[in-house]
C-alpha cells in the first residue's frame, strides 16, 4: 500500500523513527529490583477486587489492560446487575480475553472508560468480539492464566485461538502493543474496536473518526456520553509495519449519508467516521512476525497525541520502554524500604503501593495543555504558575487516606492535584470544587464536598503553603459549600439537616457535610478569618442535629423536625444511609470525637458500644440491597469492604484503650488483605483500601484529614524507612514484632517517650526514628 494523505511534515511520525534516545540506555533486567519483583498485579482482580492487571506507570493517563468480556450496562432498559464485576474490564475467572484498551479505573464501584480497544488475530476478519461461550463467534480468544504475566509496567498474554503472544507497556500518555504472530502465519490482523466500552450500551457512543495518515499512522477520535457526559479520547496510532490493507464498518444506522454516498468506504478508504465504528488493519508477516504498535492519548485533540507520541514513544523500542516504566515504577516504590515479618506481607505491601500510585491520573499533554471542565482547552498554568493537571478525584473514597498518603510520600502530586481541583472550580459553571470527577467532566457520584476535606489536609500538614493558593482554597471551598441546590444542601443550611422526606441518603449527607464544614473552618483559621472558621465550625455542629439520644444511633429527621419511626440500625438500605448502615455510619464524627464519647455516656460506655461493632454479627439479610458490601469485607458489624468508617478504629486510643485500636488494626491487617486474585476484601476504591492498609502497616493512621495529627496503632512492619518527599526520612522501628506480639508497650520518637495516643505531621516530617515497643497481652 502506498503511502496516503500526509500530514505536516514536523509531526510525521514513524516507529523506526529516532528520537534521540538509544535502547542501550536501559537494559532491562539490571533495573529492576527487588521491590518492583514483590507486587502482584493480580491482587484484587477478583469479583469485588475491581483492580486491572495490565500496564501503566505510576499516575499514567494510560492505563492499558485486557478486557475480558463485554458486558452491556443495560438489558432491556434495565440495569443488568452483572456488568458491576466488569468496572475495571477484567475478570480473573472469566477464560476470554476481546481486546486490549487504554483507559480503566482501579477498584470503582461504578464506571466508564476501555476506550480504543486493539485485538490482534490471524486468518478470517472479524468485527465483532462475539459470544464468551463461542470464542469463534467473533473476534475474542481464549487463554490461561498459565501463560499470562503482569508486573508494573508489563502485562503479556498468550492469545490461544491465534497463537499470538500479546505484550504491553507504556509511558504516561501512550500505549505500546507488541504482538507475535505464529511463525507459519504470512498475514496479520489488528482489530481496532472503537464501539468497544465498559458500562456501555446503545446511545452511548456519540461519534467516532478515523483518519488513516499514512501506511503506518492512524489518527482519530472517540466521544462518548455516560457517567461522564461529555468524553473525548483523541489518539495517534503508530504501526512498526506498513499496513497493507484496512477498512471498517460502520455498527449504526446511517439516516443521511449526503454525497459520501459516491465512495465505497467500508475497504481502503482513509476517512471513517460514524457513531459506532470497528475497523481493521491487515499486515504482511512474510518478512517480520513481530508488530509493535503505539498508540498515544490526549485530551485536546489529535494533534496533541501526535505531540504525545513524538516525545514519549517514537522511535522507541518496546523493550526500552517497558524497561523504562520498569525504572519508573522502581523510583515509585522505592520511596519506602521495609523489612516484613514474611514474604507475603512484603508482597501484599508493595502491591499496596502500587495501587496507590495507579491515579488519580494525569490529564495533560506533554506540553501542559488539558481539556477542562468547561470542554476548552487550557494551557496548565494558573497565577502561581505551572503545575500538572490531574482527574479521576474519587474522593468520598480517597480523602480519608489516599490524599493524607500523598501529603507524607508525595507532597509534589498532592499540591498539583490541589491545583487541579481549584482549576476545576473556577471552570466549574456551578462554582463547585470536584465531587467525583474524570476526563474533563465530574460524574457527581456519592456525596458531600470532600475535595474541602484535600485542601485542608493539605494546608494544615504544610504541603501547601503559598497563600495566595490557602486563600483560594477557601474561597473555592466556601463557594462550594454554598451551592443553592447540591444534594439536600439547601435544607442542610436552612435546617442544619438533611430531611429524609426530601433527599434520600439523609443521615449520611447531613454528616459528611458538617466534617466538610469543619474542614473549611481550618482553612479559615489558617487564613485567620475568624468570621468564617466561626461560620463553619456553627455548621459543623450539624452532626448533633441528628442524634437520637434515645437509642444511641443517627436518625433520619423528616422536615418536621421528628425523627422517623420505623428504623432499622441494622439494614444498609433504604434507612438514611449510603453504604453503610447506622452502626457504621453513626460514628462518622472524627472532627468531634470527644462529644461522641460524652453522647454514649463517657469512654467506657463508647468503648463497649464501639468494640460491639467489631464483636456483633450482621445478617445476609441486612446487606443484601447493598451491591458495596459484601460478606467477605465485613468484621461483626464493622464494613472494611467500604470507606465509611475506616476511622473508627483509631477511635479507641482517644478513648483511653489504645490496645484496642492495636488489636483491631493488626486482625484487619492479616485478616482483610491477602496475596492472589481475592487479596482485596471489596473494592479497592481508587486506592483508598490500598492506602487504609499502608498507613495501618506503618502504626499511625490519619483519623481525620484536616488535623495534622496521626492516632498511633500497632506497625506490622519490622521496620521501614520512608522517603518524605523533602529530603527528610521517616524511619519506622519495632521491639519484639512478631504475629502475637501486637499490643504496644512503648513509643519513642528519636528517643523521647510519646505519652500521647497521636503523633504530628509536621513533626514526622522533619524526618526521624518511631520507635514501638511490641508485646503480647498482659
Amino acid at each position: 500500500m502506498k503511502n496516503l494523505s500526509w500530514i505536516t511534515c514536523a509531526v510525521i511520525l514513524f516507529i523506526s523513527a529516532g528520537c534521540g534516545d538509544s535502547d542501550a540506555e536501559f537494559s532491562g533486567s539490571e533495573f529492576v529490583k527487588k521491590a518492583i519483583l514483590e507486587v502482584d498485579p493480580f491482587i484484587g482482580t477478583s469479583e469485588m477486587g475491581h483492580t486491572f492487571p495490565g500496564a501503566t506507570v505510576p499516575f499514567g493517563m494510560v492505563q492499558l489492560s485486557p478486557e475480558t468480556d463485554t458486558i452491556p450496562f443495560l438489558h432491556n432498559g434495565r440495569y443488568t446487575g452483572s456488568v458491576y464485576r466488569y468496572c475495571a474490564g477484567y475478570q480473573y475467572a472469566d477464560s476470554n480475553i476481546v481486546g486490549f484498551s487504554h483507559t480503566h479505573f482501579s477498584g470503582t464501584g461504578h464506571s466508564d472508560l476501555g476506550d480504543i480497544l486493539l485485538m490482534p488475530t490471524t486468518g478470517e476478519v472479524l468485527l465483532s468480539p462475539g459470544v464468551s461461550s463461542d470464542t469463534g463467534s467473533g473476534y475474542r480468544s481464549g487463554y490461561s492464566h498459565e501463560n499470562e504475566k503482569s508486573s508494573p509496567g508489563y502485562y503479556s498474554v498468550k492469545l490461544d485461538d491465534y497463537r499470538i503472544k500479546a505484550e504491553l507497556t507504556a509511558t504516561e500518555r501512550v500505549g505500546v502493543h507488541r504482538y507475535t504472530f505464529p511463525s507459519d502465519v504470512n498475514e496479520g490482523n489488528v482489530i481496532i474496536d472503537l464501539d468497544a466500552g465498559i458500562y456501555d450500551y446503545d446511545g452511548k457512543e456519540v461519534w467516532t473518526f478515523m483518519r488513516v495518515e499514512n501506511d503506518t499512522l492512524i489518527t482519530g477520535y472517540k466521544m462518548t456520553t455516560g457517567w461522564a457526559k461529555t468524553k473525548t479520547v483523541y489518539f495517534a496510532m503508530s504501526f512498526s509495519e506498513p499496513i497493507a490493507s484496512y477498512g471498517h464498518k460502520r455498527l449504526d444506522k446511517e439516516k443521511y449519508g449526503g454525497f459520501w454516498r459516491r465512495f465505497d468506504m467500508e475497504e481502503g478508504f482513509p476517512e471513517m467516521a460514524g457513531r459506532r465504528i470497528v475497523a481493521w488493519a491487515q499486515f504482511d508477516l512474510t518478512d517480520n512476525h513481530e508488530i509493535e504498535v503505539q498508540v498515544a492519548l490526549s485530551p485536546t485533540g489529535m494533534k496533541g497525541a501526535l505531540k504525545n507520541l513524538q516525545a514519549e514513544a517514537a522511535g522507541r523500542s518496546f523493550d526500552y520502554l517497558q524497561a523504562k516504566a520498569e525504572v519508573k515504577w522502581e523510583d515509585e516504590l522505592s520511596k519506602i524500604e521495609i523489612e516484613m515479618l514474611s514474604d507475603d506481607d512484603r508482597q501484599i505491601f508493595r502491591t499496596a503501593q502500587y495501587h496507590a500510585s495507579l491515579g488519580p491520573t494525569i490529564y495533560s499533554d506533554v506540553d501542559g495543555l488539558y481539556r477542562g471542565l468547561d470542554q476548552r482547552n487550557h494551557s496548565g498554568t494558573d497565577s502561581w504558575g505551572q503545575f500538572q493537571n490531574y482527574s479521576t478525584f474519587s474522593l468520598w473514597d480517597t480523602y480519608r487516606a489516599l490524599h493524607p498518603w500523598f501529603n507524607l510520600i508525595n507532597p509534589e502530586r498532592n499540591r498539583s492535584m490541589v491545583r487541579s481541583m481549584l482549576a476545576h472550580h473556577d471552570q466549574s459553571v456551578h462554582g463547585m470544587l470536584p465531587i467525583w470527577s474524570h476526563h474533563g467532566n465530574d460524574n457527581w457520584c456519592m456525596i458531600g464536598y470532600h475535595a474541602v476535606s484535600v485542601l485542608a489536609d493539605a494546608v494544615v500538614k504544610g504541603v501547601v503553603t503559598d497563600e495566595r493558593v490557602i486563600a483560594a482554597s477557601l474561597r473555592a471551598a466556601v463557594e462550594t459549600a454554598s451551592h443553592p441546590t447540591f444534594d439536600g444542601l439547601n435544607y442542610y443550611r436552612e435546617m442544619g439537616y438533611v430531611p429524609y422526606d426530601k433527599v434520600g441518603a439523609s443521615v449520611s449527607k447531613t454528616l459528611e457535610m458538617a466534617y466538610d464544614d469543619w474542614c473549611i473552618a481550618r482553612l479559615a483559621e489558617k487564613m485567620g478569618d475568624h468570621e468564617i472558621m466561626a461560620e463553619y465550625d456553627e455548621r459543623s455542629e450539624a452532626s448533633k442535629n441528628v442524634w437520637d439520644k434515645s437509642i444511641g444511633f443517627m436518625r433520619p429527621k423528616d422536615s418536621s423536625g421528628e425523627f422517623r419511626k420505623e428504623f432499622d440500625v441494622m439494614s444498609t438500605h433504604g434507612q438514611g444511609f449510603i453504604e453503610g448502615n447506622a452502626w457504621n455510619y453513626s460514628l462518622h464524627v472524627q472532627q468531634d470525637v470527644e462529644w461522641l464519647i460524652q453522647a454514649h455516656g463517657g469512654k467506657s460506655k463508647f468503648v463497649e458500644h464501639l468494640d460491639s461493632l467489631f464483636t456483633m454479627t450482621i445478617s445476609d439479610e441486612d446487606i443484601a440491597h447493598t451491591e458495596d458490601v459484601t460478606r467477605d469485607g465485613i468484621l461483626g458489624n464493622y464494613v472494611h469492604g467500604n470507606e465509611p468508617s475506616h476511622h473508627a478504629i483509631s477511635m479507641f486510643a482517644l478513648a483511653d484503650r489504645p490496645d484496642l485500636t492495636q488489636y483491631y488494626s493488626r486482625k484487619i491487617l492479616k485478616e482483610m488483605y491477602g496475596t492472589g486474585v481475592s487479596g482485596l476484601c471489596g473494592n479497592d476504591d481508587a486506592g483508598q483500601m490500598s492506602a487504609w492498609y499502608l498507613f495501618a502497616s506503618l502504626g499511625f493512621y490519619p483519623m481525620t484529614p484536616g488535623d495534622s495529627r496521626y492516632v498511633l496503632g500497632s506497625p506490622s512492619v519490622v521496620s521501614a524507612k520512608v522517603n518524605m518527599g523533602n529530603g527528610k526520612t521517616l524511619t519506622i522501628s519495632t521491639k519484639g514484632q512478631s504475629e502475637e506480639n501486637v499490643f504496644v508497650s512503648e513509643v519513642y520518637w528519636n528517643g523521647a517517650l510519646l505519652t500521647d495516643s497521636w503523633i504530628d505531621h509536621k513533626t514526622l516530617s522533619k524526618g526521624g526514628n518511631l520507635l514501638f515497643k511490641l508485646g503480647a497481652p498482659k
